[in-house]
């Protein structure tokens, strides 16, 4: 498969079926799975152009839709963070199973609530999660488990977040791993300035690149 084609996949979590985007460059080192934030999905366009520069890389990238639509309509499971987590890990072990992508190290990259997901996946992981990143995440709503996460780990916040990067100073003196806090100045939550989210995908092209493979 190549970076500009498409490989849609169905993923099988438990009951649900995820629909997803896989793409997977020739020789990738890696391969970072996108954990979205309340309603949004697969297609985000944010994400989706990060992704485009972490496969630039040479890593691979999953997009998948964490709910099925009924859930996505549902405004309680958007926000039902042990549920996201359990669909993180259902997809990182599906990856696992298939040739193609068994034995590419993975990484996690978190926006809003999808980063606490992507932070209590990686914590369950320990060692077998390659590295995380986090995109204006809710980073508080893993703090329970900020100490068992072994994977290098990148927050990236808007300097004029403030609320969020308040979350975020404080999450990341809680967390003992090899770890880096970037804030993009003048960046509100959604990065939506000239260059705003250029600077969030180079950091975490940048991170994925040193930390997979």
């Amino acid at each position: 498969m190549n970076d500009t084609t498409p490989n849609l996949v169905s993923i099988p979590v438990g009951d649900a079926v995820l629909e997803g985007d896989l793409r997977i460059p020739d020789g990738a080192s890696g391969l970072v799975v996108f954990a979205h934030g309340s309603g949004s999905s697969r297609h985000s366009p944010r994400n989706n152009f990060v992704a485009e520069v972490i496969r630039d890389r040479g890593v691979g990238t999953l997009l998948f839709d964490l709910l099925t639509e009924t859930e996505d309509e549902q405004y309680e499971t958007r926000f039902d963070i042990p549920l996201l987590t359990g669909r993180l890990l259902g997809a990182t072990e599906w990856l696992r199973g298939r040739d193609d992508t068994a034995d590419l190290d993975c990484g996690y990259f978190g926006s809003s609530t999808g980063a606490a997901a992507a932070l209590l996946a990686a914590a369950d992981l320990g060692d077998e999660a390659g590295a995380v990143v986090s995109r204006g995440g809710r980073v508080d709503l893993a703090e329970s488990r900020l100490g068992d996460v072994t994977a290098p780990t990148l927050f990236v916040v808007g300097g004029a977040d403030e609320p969020v990067l308040r979350l975020n100073r404080d999450a990341f003196a809680e967390l003992d791993c090899e770890k880096s806090l970037e804030v993009v100045a003048g960046a509100g939550h959604l990065f939506e300035g000239p260059g705003e989210l250029d600077a969030v995908a180079d950091l975490a092209a940048d991170w994925f690149e040193t930390h997979l493979g």
